[in-house]
């Protein structure tokens, strides 16, 4: 198994566990990868994802990348996470180059440890990057940081990281998990709602109009009178999601 899972208190952890390619994903990868998150979807309230030995996620294996149907296949994968209705976090260490890049930014937070390396290296192998991954890229780190990695290849660190703001706390997978509880505490239609808020951006009024019956829903929810009553009663509150 090159993906594993583990769940508690509604968290969901994913690992790429292939230390031998420093957890690039090839084809079998890569279906595992997105059956444990359509399985972790059901029941948790976060997710994070994380890479075994050290090591994020190294890329796209190369030794299976022979043509474009494995890009699409990944878009698939990409959007799923990028959507999922929960909060989601990236605990990276190591190499985030590539393909791990593109699951880097698919979740909401990252959580970065010193020793991380960040790159796009397309421009040295000759390919490119579908632009959901190139716009997403330019909203986290911004596009003079996105411009230098594709366009120069440039390795960006830990400390780039935390400058240009794409990462939110600086640490390893217990911080990852700790903020992820904090998530599971909290409105899950108001994150989701908020997500879909998020997402609608430029001409995309279709996305707007998602984030608009968003809106409405949560503010005729048992979850807002639930929130009002625990602010009231000095209490912490208990969201159900309805």
């Amino acid at each position: 198994m090159a993906i594993t899972s583990s769940t508690s208190d509604r968290v969901t952890v994913l690992t790429i566990d292939r230390p031998e390619r420093r957890n690039a994903l090839g084809h079998e990868a890569l279906d595992e990868l997105d059956a444990a998150l359509e399985a972790a979807l059901v029941d948790s309230r976060a997710l994070v994802v994380t890479g075994a030995g050290g090591h994020f996620c190294a890329g796209a294996d190369l030794t299976e990348l022979e043509d474009v149907g494995f890009t699409d296949r990944l878009a698939e994968v990409l959007t799923r996470l990028s959507r999922a209705p929960i909060t989601t976090v990236a605990a990276i260490s190591g190499s985030c180059m590539g393909l791990g890049m593109q699951l880097a930014v698919a979740c909401d937070l990252r959580v970065v440890s010193d020793d991380a390396a960040f790159a796009l290296p397309v421009a040295k192998l000759g390919l490119m990057v579908n632009h959901w991954t190139l716009e997403r890229t330019t909203r986290c780190w911004g596009e003079g940081a996105a411009r230098h990695m594709v366009l120069t290849g440039a390795v960006l660190t830990a400390d780039d990281a935390w400058r240009l703001g794409f990462t939110q706390v600086r640490g390893g997978l217990d911080e990852a998990l700790e903020l992820a509880r904090r998530a599971v505490a909290l409105a899950p239609l108001t994150q989701a709602g908020s997500k879909l808020g998020f997402d609608a951006h430029g001409g995309d009024s279709a996305g707007v109009a998602r984030y608009e019956a968003a809106f409405a829903t949560a503010w005729s929810s048992d979850d807002l009178t639930e929130g009002r009553s625990a602010f009231r009663e000095r209490r912490a509150p208990e969201f159900q999601g309805s």
